[in-house]
Protein backbone atom coordinates (compact mmCIF):
# COMPACT_ATOMS: atom_id res chain seq x y z
CA UNK A 1 0.00 0.00 0.00
CA UNK A 2 1.32 3.42 -0.96
CA UNK A 3 1.54 6.21 1.60
CA UNK A 4 0.32 9.59 0.35
CA UNK A 5 1.66 12.31 2.65
CA UNK A 6 -0.70 15.26 3.17
CA UNK A 7 1.73 18.17 2.76
CA UNK A 8 -0.46 20.87 4.32
CA UNK A 9 -0.85 18.97 7.61
CA UNK A 10 2.50 20.32 8.79
CA UNK A 11 1.65 23.85 9.94
CA UNK A 12 5.02 24.62 11.50
CA UNK A 13 7.52 24.44 8.65
CA UNK A 14 7.85 26.03 5.22
CA UNK A 15 6.43 23.91 2.42
CA UNK A 16 9.80 23.30 0.78
CA UNK A 17 11.26 21.95 4.03
CA UNK A 18 8.25 19.66 4.46
CA UNK A 19 8.50 18.31 0.91
CA UNK A 20 12.25 17.76 1.13
CA UNK A 21 11.78 15.88 4.40
CA UNK A 22 9.18 13.64 2.79
CA UNK A 23 11.44 13.01 -0.20
CA UNK A 24 14.28 12.04 2.11
CA UNK A 25 12.01 9.53 3.87
CA UNK A 26 10.86 8.09 0.54
CA UNK A 27 7.11 8.54 0.80
CA UNK A 28 5.23 7.32 -2.25
CA UNK A 29 2.98 10.28 -3.05
CA UNK A 30 2.50 13.92 -2.09
CA UNK A 31 -1.15 14.54 -1.22
CA UNK A 32 -2.28 18.07 -2.07
CA UNK A 33 -5.68 19.23 -0.75
CA UNK A 34 -7.38 21.92 -2.80
CA UNK A 35 -10.44 23.40 -1.12
CA UNK A 36 -11.54 25.43 -4.14
CA UNK A 37 -8.27 27.36 -4.08
CA UNK A 38 -6.61 27.97 -7.45
CA UNK A 39 -3.41 29.12 -5.76
CA UNK A 40 -2.68 25.49 -4.91
CA UNK A 41 -1.26 25.18 -8.42
CA UNK A 42 1.43 27.70 -7.52
CA UNK A 43 2.57 25.20 -4.88
CA UNK A 44 2.40 22.37 -7.40
CA UNK A 45 4.65 24.30 -9.76
CA UNK A 46 7.11 24.84 -6.92
CA UNK A 47 7.00 21.19 -5.88
CA UNK A 48 7.94 20.18 -9.43
CA UNK A 49 11.16 22.16 -9.07
CA UNK A 50 12.01 20.48 -5.76
CA UNK A 51 11.37 16.82 -6.54
CA UNK A 52 9.82 14.32 -8.93
CA UNK A 53 7.49 12.55 -6.48
CA UNK A 54 4.01 11.78 -7.81
CA UNK A 55 1.35 14.33 -6.84
CA UNK A 56 -1.99 13.17 -5.49
CA UNK A 57 -4.37 16.13 -5.92
CA UNK A 58 -7.76 16.22 -4.17
CA UNK A 59 -10.06 19.03 -5.36
CA UNK A 60 -13.19 20.12 -3.51
CA UNK A 61 -15.25 22.46 -5.67
CA UNK A 62 -18.66 23.09 -7.20
CA UNK A 63 -17.06 24.18 -10.49
CA UNK A 64 -14.52 21.57 -11.67
CA UNK A 65 -14.29 23.13 -15.12
CA UNK A 66 -12.29 26.09 -13.84
CA UNK A 67 -9.47 23.66 -12.96
CA UNK A 68 -9.20 21.94 -16.33
CA UNK A 69 -6.79 24.40 -17.96
CA UNK A 70 -4.63 24.40 -14.84
CA UNK A 71 -4.53 20.59 -14.93
CA UNK A 72 -3.49 20.71 -18.58
CA UNK A 73 -0.70 23.18 -17.78
CA UNK A 74 0.33 21.37 -14.58
CA UNK A 75 -0.41 17.66 -15.06
CA UNK A 76 -0.52 15.52 -11.91
CA UNK A 77 -0.31 11.77 -11.47
CA UNK A 78 -3.59 11.50 -9.52
CA UNK A 79 -6.54 13.90 -9.51
CA UNK A 80 -9.65 13.40 -7.40
CA UNK A 81 -12.85 15.45 -7.23
CA UNK A 82 -15.16 15.44 -4.20
CA UNK A 83 -18.52 13.96 -5.19
CA UNK A 84 -20.74 15.76 -2.67
CA UNK A 85 -19.72 19.22 -3.88
CA UNK A 86 -20.60 18.57 -7.51
CA UNK A 87 -23.69 20.36 -8.80
CA UNK A 88 -23.76 18.47 -12.09
CA UNK A 89 -22.19 15.27 -13.47
CA UNK A 90 -18.41 15.44 -13.65
CA UNK A 91 -16.93 15.09 -17.12
CA UNK A 92 -13.15 15.44 -17.09
CA UNK A 93 -11.79 16.17 -20.58
CA UNK A 94 -9.90 13.25 -22.12
CA UNK A 95 -6.76 15.31 -22.71
CA UNK A 96 -6.22 15.73 -18.96
CA UNK A 97 -3.68 13.12 -17.98
CA UNK A 98 -3.19 11.20 -14.75
CA UNK A 99 -5.37 8.70 -12.95
CA UNK A 100 -8.87 9.93 -12.13
CA UNK A 101 -10.62 9.42 -8.81
CA UNK A 102 -13.93 10.19 -7.11
CA UNK A 103 -13.91 11.08 -3.39
CA UNK A 104 -16.91 10.26 -1.18
CA UNK A 105 -17.59 10.93 2.49
CA UNK A 106 -18.71 8.20 4.90
CA UNK A 107 -22.51 8.71 4.55
CA UNK A 108 -22.38 8.56 0.73
CA UNK A 109 -23.07 5.19 -0.89
CA UNK A 110 -20.20 3.80 -2.93
CA UNK A 111 -22.79 2.96 -5.61
CA UNK A 112 -22.48 6.56 -6.87
CA UNK A 113 -19.27 5.31 -8.49
CA UNK A 114 -21.50 3.64 -11.11
CA UNK A 115 -21.72 7.04 -12.79
CA UNK A 116 -17.93 7.20 -13.02
CA UNK A 117 -16.99 3.68 -14.04
CA UNK A 118 -14.32 5.06 -16.40
CA UNK A 119 -12.42 6.49 -13.40
CA UNK A 120 -9.47 4.60 -11.95
CA UNK A 121 -10.16 4.73 -8.23
CA UNK A 122 -12.38 5.83 -5.37
CA UNK A 123 -11.12 7.91 -2.44
CA UNK A 124 -13.05 7.05 0.71
CA UNK A 125 -13.03 9.90 3.20
CA UNK A 126 -13.03 8.19 6.60
CA UNK A 127 -13.22 11.47 8.52
CA UNK A 128 -14.60 14.94 7.69
CA UNK A 129 -12.83 16.30 4.55
CA UNK A 130 -10.38 19.09 5.30
CA UNK A 131 -10.13 18.33 9.02
CA UNK A 132 -6.93 16.68 10.18
CA UNK A 133 -6.53 14.54 13.27
CA UNK A 134 -9.96 12.87 13.09
CA UNK A 135 -10.65 9.27 14.09
CA UNK A 136 -11.21 6.62 11.44
CA UNK A 137 -14.88 5.62 11.25
CA UNK A 138 -15.08 1.80 11.31
CA UNK A 139 -18.14 1.90 9.04
CA UNK A 140 -15.70 2.48 6.20
CA UNK A 141 -14.28 -1.03 6.52
CA UNK A 142 -17.64 -2.25 5.25
CA UNK A 143 -17.63 0.35 2.45
CA UNK A 144 -14.20 -0.82 1.32
CA UNK A 145 -15.40 -4.40 1.20
CA UNK A 146 -18.57 -3.42 -0.70
CA UNK A 147 -16.61 -1.39 -3.23
CA UNK A 148 -14.17 -4.25 -3.82
CA UNK A 149 -17.09 -6.55 -4.54
CA UNK A 150 -18.90 -4.15 -6.90
CA UNK A 151 -15.82 -2.79 -8.69
CA UNK A 152 -13.09 -5.45 -8.44
CA UNK A 153 -10.89 -3.86 -11.13
CA UNK A 154 -10.78 -0.41 -9.50
CA UNK A 155 -8.31 0.82 -6.88
CA UNK A 156 -9.28 2.03 -3.41
CA UNK A 157 -7.67 5.02 -1.69
CA UNK A 158 -8.47 6.06 1.89
CA UNK A 159 -8.06 9.43 3.60
CA UNK A 160 -8.65 10.28 7.25
CA UNK A 161 -7.66 8.79 10.59
CA UNK A 162 -5.00 6.52 9.12
CA UNK A 163 -2.53 5.59 11.83
CA UNK A 164 -0.41 2.49 12.27
CA UNK A 165 -3.26 0.27 13.41
CA UNK A 166 -5.67 1.36 10.68
CA UNK A 167 -2.93 1.06 8.08
CA UNK A 168 -2.43 -2.62 8.90
CA UNK A 169 -6.14 -3.36 8.45
CA UNK A 170 -6.31 -1.38 5.19
CA UNK A 171 -3.35 -3.29 3.77
CA UNK A 172 -5.08 -6.53 4.70
CA UNK A 173 -8.19 -5.36 2.84
CA UNK A 174 -6.27 -4.57 -0.34
CA UNK A 175 -6.37 -0.77 -0.20
CA UNK A 176 -3.94 0.70 -2.76
CA UNK A 177 -3.13 4.02 -1.12
CA UNK A 178 -3.75 5.77 2.19
CA UNK A 179 -3.42 9.45 2.95
CA UNK A 180 -1.65 10.34 6.17
CA UNK A 181 -1.43 13.84 7.58
CA UNK A 182 -1.49 14.67 11.28
CA UNK A 183 -0.34 11.17 12.25
CA UNK A 184 2.69 11.53 9.99
CA UNK A 185 3.73 14.96 11.21
CA UNK A 186 2.80 14.67 14.90
CA UNK A 187 5.05 11.65 15.40
CA UNK A 188 8.57 12.07 16.85
CA UNK A 189 9.76 11.98 13.24
CA UNK A 190 8.37 11.23 9.79
CA UNK A 191 10.56 8.13 9.67
CA UNK A 192 9.06 6.87 12.94
CA UNK A 193 5.52 7.37 11.64
CA UNK A 194 6.26 5.73 8.29
CA UNK A 195 7.71 2.71 10.07
CA UNK A 196 4.44 2.31 11.98
CA UNK A 197 2.34 2.79 8.83
CA UNK A 198 4.17 -0.02 7.04
CA UNK A 199 4.76 -2.30 10.03
CA UNK A 200 3.56 -5.87 9.58
CA UNK A 201 2.87 -6.31 13.31
CA UNK A 202 0.75 -3.61 14.90
CA UNK A 203 -1.63 -3.55 17.83
CA UNK A 204 -5.10 -2.22 17.08
CA UNK A 205 -7.99 -0.81 19.05
CA UNK A 206 -10.32 -2.27 16.43
CA UNK A 207 -11.75 -5.76 16.82
CA UNK A 208 -11.85 -8.52 14.22
CA UNK A 209 -15.60 -8.03 13.74
CA UNK A 210 -14.93 -4.47 12.54
CA UNK A 211 -13.17 -5.57 9.36
CA UNK A 212 -13.94 -9.26 8.80
CA UNK A 213 -15.95 -10.52 5.83
CA UNK A 214 -19.40 -11.18 7.36
CA UNK A 215 -21.02 -14.60 7.11
CA UNK A 216 -23.56 -13.30 4.59
CA UNK A 217 -20.69 -12.74 2.12
CA UNK A 218 -18.77 -15.96 2.90
CA UNK A 219 -18.71 -19.19 0.88
CA UNK A 220 -20.86 -21.51 3.01
CA UNK A 221 -22.45 -24.97 2.78
CA UNK A 222 -25.01 -26.43 5.17
CA UNK A 223 -23.98 -29.68 6.85
CA UNK A 224 -27.50 -31.13 6.48
CA UNK A 225 -27.48 -30.78 2.68
CA UNK A 226 -23.78 -31.05 1.93
CA UNK A 227 -22.71 -32.67 -1.34
CA UNK A 228 -19.56 -32.65 -3.41
CA UNK A 229 -21.33 -30.45 -5.96
CA UNK A 230 -22.38 -27.90 -3.33
CA UNK A 231 -18.84 -27.80 -1.90
CA UNK A 232 -17.22 -27.27 -5.30
CA UNK A 233 -19.79 -24.60 -6.23
CA UNK A 234 -19.28 -22.72 -2.94
CA UNK A 235 -15.49 -22.74 -3.29
CA UNK A 236 -15.68 -21.66 -6.94
CA UNK A 237 -18.18 -18.83 -6.39
CA UNK A 238 -16.51 -17.66 -3.19
CA UNK A 239 -13.18 -17.32 -5.00
CA UNK A 240 -11.28 -17.69 -1.73
CA UNK A 241 -10.07 -21.29 -1.97
CA UNK A 242 -12.34 -22.75 0.74
CA UNK A 243 -15.85 -22.83 2.16
CA UNK A 244 -17.24 -22.94 5.70
CA UNK A 245 -19.45 -25.79 6.83
CA UNK A 246 -22.21 -24.77 9.28
CA UNK A 247 -25.38 -26.26 10.70
CA UNK A 248 -28.83 -24.68 10.71
CA UNK A 249 -28.10 -22.35 13.65
CA UNK A 250 -24.74 -21.20 12.14
CA UNK A 251 -22.59 -23.28 14.47
CA UNK A 252 -19.28 -23.88 12.71
CA UNK A 253 -18.75 -27.55 11.91
CA UNK A 254 -15.49 -26.99 10.03
CA UNK A 255 -14.19 -25.91 6.66
CA UNK A 256 -13.22 -27.48 3.36
CA UNK A 257 -10.32 -26.09 1.36
CA UNK A 258 -9.08 -26.72 -2.16
CA UNK A 259 -6.38 -28.88 -0.57
CA UNK A 260 -9.01 -30.97 1.27
CA UNK A 261 -10.86 -31.58 -2.01
CA UNK A 262 -7.62 -32.51 -3.76
CA UNK A 263 -6.72 -35.02 -1.04
CA UNK A 264 -10.19 -36.54 -1.30
CA UNK A 265 -9.76 -36.96 -5.04
CA UNK A 266 -6.37 -38.62 -4.59
CA UNK A 267 -7.92 -41.10 -2.14
CA UNK A 268 -10.64 -41.96 -4.66
CA UNK A 269 -8.88 -41.78 -8.03
CA UNK A 270 -10.37 -45.07 -9.15
CA UNK A 271 -13.92 -43.76 -8.68
CA UNK A 272 -14.42 -40.06 -7.92
CA UNK A 273 -18.12 -40.71 -7.34
CA UNK A 274 -17.12 -42.39 -4.08
CA UNK A 275 -15.91 -39.12 -2.55
CA UNK A 276 -17.79 -38.50 0.70
CA UNK A 277 -17.96 -34.70 1.28
CA UNK A 278 -18.26 -35.24 5.05
CA UNK A 279 -14.80 -36.82 5.02
CA UNK A 280 -13.36 -33.64 3.45
CA UNK A 281 -14.28 -31.44 6.42
CA UNK A 282 -11.51 -30.08 8.62
CA UNK A 283 -13.52 -30.14 11.84
CA UNK A 284 -10.91 -28.40 13.98
CA UNK A 285 -9.67 -25.37 12.03
CA UNK A 286 -7.79 -22.54 13.69
CA UNK A 287 -10.37 -19.84 14.48
CA UNK A 288 -10.68 -16.28 15.74
CA UNK A 289 -13.22 -14.76 18.12
CA UNK A 290 -15.03 -11.71 16.78
CA UNK A 291 -13.89 -9.61 19.76
CA UNK A 292 -10.21 -10.46 19.25
CA UNK A 293 -7.89 -7.51 18.62
CA UNK A 294 -5.46 -7.31 15.72
CA UNK A 295 -2.66 -7.94 18.17
CA UNK A 296 -4.18 -11.18 19.48
CA UNK A 297 -4.89 -12.25 15.89
CA UNK A 298 -1.23 -11.81 14.97
CA UNK A 299 -0.10 -13.66 18.08
CA UNK A 300 -2.33 -16.58 17.10
CA UNK A 301 -0.90 -16.66 13.59
CA UNK A 302 2.68 -16.60 14.88
CA UNK A 303 1.98 -19.66 17.03
CA UNK A 304 0.81 -21.71 14.06
CA UNK A 305 3.33 -24.12 12.55
CA UNK A 306 1.80 -23.75 9.07
CA UNK A 307 0.97 -20.79 6.78
CA UNK A 308 -2.40 -19.14 7.50
CA UNK A 309 -4.38 -17.84 4.50
CA UNK A 310 -7.78 -17.45 6.17
CA UNK A 311 -9.41 -17.78 9.59
CA UNK A 312 -13.07 -18.39 10.45
CA UNK A 313 -14.50 -15.95 13.01
CA UNK A 314 -16.83 -17.11 15.78
CA UNK A 315 -19.11 -15.66 18.43
CA UNK A 316 -18.58 -16.78 22.02
CA UNK A 317 -21.16 -19.54 21.51
CA UNK A 318 -19.23 -21.02 18.59
CA UNK A 319 -21.50 -19.68 15.88
CA UNK A 320 -19.77 -18.55 12.69
CA UNK A 321 -20.00 -14.82 12.04
CA UNK A 322 -17.43 -14.32 9.26
CA UNK A 323 -13.88 -14.84 8.05
CA UNK A 324 -10.60 -12.94 7.85
CA UNK A 325 -8.36 -13.61 4.84
CA UNK A 326 -4.75 -12.59 4.29
CA UNK A 327 -4.46 -12.79 0.51
CA UNK A 328 -4.42 -9.01 0.01
CA UNK A 329 -1.89 -8.49 2.80
CA UNK A 330 0.47 -11.01 1.22
CA UNK A 331 0.09 -9.34 -2.19
CA UNK A 332 0.81 -5.93 -0.64
CA UNK A 333 4.08 -7.18 0.82
CA UNK A 334 5.41 -8.46 -2.52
Amino acid sequence: MKISASIYSDKKRPLQEVVEDLVQHQVDLLHVDCNDDLSVFEDIRQIRTWCNLAIDLHIITETPEKYYDLLRENPVEYVTFQYENLTQPLEIPLDITGKKGLAVITPTSIEVFNEYSSFDFILIMATIPGQSGGKFDAVNFSKIRQFRKLFPSKSIHVDGGVNGEVSFILRNMGVSSSVSGSYLFNAPSIGHALMNLTNRSIESEFQVKDFMIPLSECPVVQLSTISLASVLKAIEEGNLGFCLVIDSDHTLKGLISNADVRKGMIRNLSDLNQINPNELINSKPTVLKENDSVYSMLQLIKKCAFPIMYLPVLEKEGKATGIVTFVNLIKAEL
